[in-house]
């Protein structure tokens, strides 16, 4: 079977090194505001020999209704890992030699570990909770004055 060659194309791209514009442009990424549009937790993240089961943990975190002190301690030393961990891949980011496909992997997961840490400071400090509240009332007051606004049209059209 002959390759197409936009396949060959796609094949020599990752299979090239990224140059140095490729690389700052993918660390100040990272460090931008809004960074984490789009990106999710990883799965797991895997730390000096042990594997961590990162995105089930900041659910559970998430749906829990108030967290006890362990809780609170076993955040912070998930941050400490996470934190840890993307320093690392942000350096080999910044100084290994990386094919195009490895660097847009690890970027990938380095964005996911940011948006972990982010979220599971939001959750310690309850502003996450804060947040979906208000969001939620938010989202009834909006489906009240549709009804409102809906039924004055019914009331309208039906004369």
């Amino acid at each position: 079977m002959k390759k197409s060659p936009e396949s060959n194309e796609n094949e020599a791209t990752s299979q090239k090194y990224i140059t140095d514009a490729e690389r700052k442009q993918l660390l100040s990424t990272l460090n931008a505001r809004l960074f984490w549009v789009g990106q999710s937790i990883p799965d797991y993240m895997e730390f000096e020999g042990k594997r961590y089961p990162l995105r089930n943990y900041v659910w559970q975190m998430i749906k829990k209704d108030v967290l006890t002190p362990e809780d609170k301690s076993l955040i912070n030393k998930y941050i400490d890992i996470i934190s840890a961990k993307e320093k690392e891949n942000e350096k080999k980011l910044e100084k290994m030699p990386l094919k195009v496909e490895e660097a847009k992997s690890l970027y990938h997961e380095t964005a996911g570990l940011l948006r972990a840490i982010m979220d599971l400071k939001e959750i310690e400090s309850g502003a996450l909770k804060e947040s979906t509240k208000r969001f939620q009332e938010q989202f009834t007051a909006q489906r009240v004055k549709d009804a409102k606004l809906w039924l004055e049209f019914i009331k309208k059209v039906s004369k």
